[in-house]
């Protein structure tokens, strides 16, 4: 594995995605979602954390984003599979598709 020389505050990945910040929650909150090590809980204070992804985890979720939005069935199931939440599905939905 490389050398992790910067991580991305899922904030910032959001941003730089132009995608919902709860949707990006909810697809990293299962580290089994990303290649191992992609994902970084950083600490933040005694009992406070937030989570980064490395240069590799910000470019894997961009592809299986992208990927998701081949067509409408397989970014419904990609919602359904990867955040399951129905108000961050419906607000995901209610914005201009990319």
């Amino acid at each position: 594995m490389p050398t992790v020389r910067r991580v991305y505050a899922l904030e910032y990945v959001a941003t730089l995605l132009g995608e919902d910040l709860e949707m990006l929650e909810a697809i990293v909150s299962n580290d089994d979602n990303l290649t191992y090590g992609s994902i970084v809980g950083v600490c933040t204070g005694p009992d406070e954390s937030s989570t980064s992804l490395t240069d590799d985890g910000v470019d894997e979720l961009s592809r299986m984003i992208t990927c998701a939005r081949r067509s409408p069935a397989e970014w419904d199931e990609f919602l359904e599979s990867f955040v399951g939440d129905q108000e961050i599905i419906n607000r995901v939905n209610a914005q201009k598709p990319r």
